[in-house]
């Protein structure tokens, strides 16, 4: 654990969180269509299985840690990430860097408790908008 004390720039955030069904759920809607009645009836509960399991693993925890790069010109910035990463993995810590969605992701849950949303918006309200033809 000397990596968590050697980097001053690293702090701990833990998080509810939650597992992604979507494919899942989607791979059953489109069995759904099939004519087959009684197929449809236990696609339909196995997707009603997804959706209580989906909502219990919301109360799980995430646990991440966070790295603010104050003071650390352009240049250096992805050099010094990759020595912590590389010191975190001989640590045994699983390492993957956050991407646009995770980040959205991790901001939803951490100033919303949004833990239910399976896609999130660029912008405030950028569903409702039209496109131009």
């Amino acid at each position: 654990m000397t990596v968590l004390k050697g980097v001053i720039e690293i702090e701990m955030l833990c998080l509810n969180s939650w597992e992604n069904f979507e494919d899942n759920k989607r791979f059953l809607r489109t069995r759904m269509e099939e004519e087959n009645p009684v197929g449809r009836k236990l696609l339909e509960k196995d997707k009603t299985h997804l959706d209580r399991i989906q909502v219990q693993m919301a109360t799980a925890h995430e646990f991440l840690l966070m790295i603010r790069l104050k003071d650390k010109k352009e240049p250096d910035i992805f050099p010094y990430l990759s020595r912590i990463e590389k010191s975190l993995k001989e640590q045994s810590f699983s390492v993957k860097r956050a991407g646009k969605e995770d980040i959205k992701r991790i901001l939803a849950v951490y100033y919303e408790q949004n833990v239910t949303t399976e896609k999130f918006e660029d912008f405030d309200g950028e569903r409702w908008i039209i496109p131009e033809i």
